[in-house]
C-alpha cells in the first residue's frame, strides 16, 4: 500500500493540538443559583417613582367650579394654550427624567376642562398587595363627573383593580397617604366623610378625618402635605383641635400658615430629596402683595426643605392658577417610592 501521501498519525496529532489551541473551549461556568423573574404588574410595583399626569389638550376655565376661578373675570381667566403646555413640559420634562410618568390619554374635544388635574382623578392604594387597587373619583363638581368614565378603563388597563367611590370623594387631593395603611383625609365641601369610613371598611386602612371650611382651600392638599413618613406640613387653624390631637398620634405636625396656603405651600409633590411647587414670583410686581405673599411662601418652604435635607424646586404654573390649580393639582401618584429616598 502506497503511504507517500499519507499524513503520519503523529502529524494529525500536531496538527489537532493546533487547531485545539488555536479554538480554546470556554471554561465551564460556575454553578448559579437562577433568580426567580420579578412580576410586576403595574406601576405600584416599581422600584422606581411612579406619577401620572395629563397633556393640557382639554384644558379650559368655561365653567368656573371655585372660589379663585369665580374670581377672575372670563375673558383673563381663559388660559393661553402654547403657554399652558409650555408650562406643562416644563414640569413633565423634570420629573420624568428621575422617575416614570404615565400620561393619561384624553382628546382634546373631550370637554374635559379640569382632566388635566389628574390628582383629582382618584387614589391608588399603595398599602394594598398585588394586583393593587385604585379608587377612581365620585366628582361633586359638574363639569369632572364624567372624567370617572375615563378613569376606571385606564386603571384598568394599567393591571390594577379599579372601582368607584360610592360616595362623593375627589382623589388623591383628598386623601394623604402618611405610611402604611394610615391616611389622612379630607371632607366637607368636595369629598363625604362616608367614603373614608367605606374606604376603611373595604380596604382595611385607617384614616384620620380632617373637616374643611374654607371655601378657597377646598381639597387637603391645599392645607396638608406629607413630607417624609414622619412629618407632615399641616395648616392647624383650619382644623378642629379634636382632630388635629387625633392626627398627631401618627405624624409629627410642621405648622403651617394660613397666609401660606393661600400662596400654596401644601400643594407640593415630592420627588425624592426634592419639594416640587408652583411660583410665580419672578412674573410678579416687587412690592404688591401678592409678590410679598409669595416670597413669604417660598422662604418658608426654603426653611422646612433645610432643615429636612430637602432640594426646593419652583415651577411657574401661572396658566393654571387660572383654573384655580397649583403643582399637586396636576401629579398623581402611582407609588410612594419617592418617600423610600434616604434623607441624609
Amino acid at each position: 500500500m502506497n503511504t507517500m501521501n499519507s499524513p503520519s498519525d503523529a502529524a494529525i496529532a500536531v496538527n489537532t493540538a493546533t487547531t485545539v489551541i488555536g479554538n480554546p473551549m470556554p471554561a465551564p461556568a460556575p454553578e448559579t443559583v437562577a433568580e426567580t423573574p420579578r412580576i410586576v404588574i403595574n406601576p405600584t410595583q416599581l422600584d422606581k417613582s411612579a406619577f401620572l399626569m395629563n397633556v393640557p389638550l382639554s384644558f379650559a376655565t368655561n365653567v368656573p367650579n371655585n372660589p379663585w376661578m369665580e374670581d377672575i373675570p372670563e375673558q383673563e381667566r381663559k388660559p393661553d394654550f402654547n403657554t399652558a403646555l409650555r408650562q406643562f413640559l416644563q414640569v413633565y420634562h423634570f420629573m420624568a427624567a428621575e422617575s416614570v410618568v404615565y400620561l393619561l390619554p384624553a382628546p382634546g374635544n373631550c370637554c374635559l376642562q379640569d382632566i388635566v388635574f389628574t390628582a383629582n382623578l382618584g387614589i391608588v392604594l399603595s398599602h394594598l398587595p398585588k394586583p393593587g387597587v385604585a379608587v377612581v373619583s365620585n366628582f361633586t363638581s359638574e363639569p369632572r363627573v364624567p372624567e370617572a368614565s375615563v378613569g376606571v378603563p385606564f386603571f384598568k388597563s394599567l393591571g390594577y383593580v379599579a372601582t368607584t367611590s360610592p360616595y362623593k370623594f375627589e382623589g388623591e387631593a383628598e386623601l394623604k397617604h402618611l405610611y402604611g395603611n394610615v391616611y389622612v383625609g379630607g371632607y366637607g365641601i368636595r369629598s363625604d366623610i362616608q367614603a373614608y369610613e367605606w374606604m376603611q371598611d373595604t380596604f382595611d386602612m385607617k384614616v384620620i378625618s380632617l373637616k374643611e371650611t374654607e371655601p378657597y382651600l377646598y381639597h387637603l392638599d391645599c392645607s396638608v402635605f406629607p413630607l417624609t413618613r414622619e412629618n407632615t406640613l399641616v395648616c392647624t387653624t383650619l382644623f378642629a383641635n379634636q382632630e388635629i390631637q387625633e392626627l398627631e398620634k401618627y405624624t409629627n405636625i410642621i405648622d403651617v400658615s394660613v397666609d401660606d396656603c393661600f400662596a400654596g405651600i401644601c400643594n407640593s409633590v415630592r420627588l425624592s430629596n426634592l419639594i416640587l411647587n408652583a411660583s410665580h414670583i419672578h412674573v410678579l410686581r416687587a412690592g404688591t402683595e401678592e409678590y410679598n405673599a409669595e416670597r413669604a411662601k417660598n422662604r418658608r418652604l426654603e426653611d422646612i426643605a433645610n432643615d429636612l435635607s430637602f432640594q426646593p424646586v419652583f415651577f411657574n404654573l401661572s396658566e393654571y392658577f387660572k383654573g384655580g390649580a397649583l403643582l399637586s393639582c396636576m401629579v398623581m401618584h402611582l407609588n410612594r417610592h419617592s418617600y423610600e429616598f434616604a434623607l441624609v
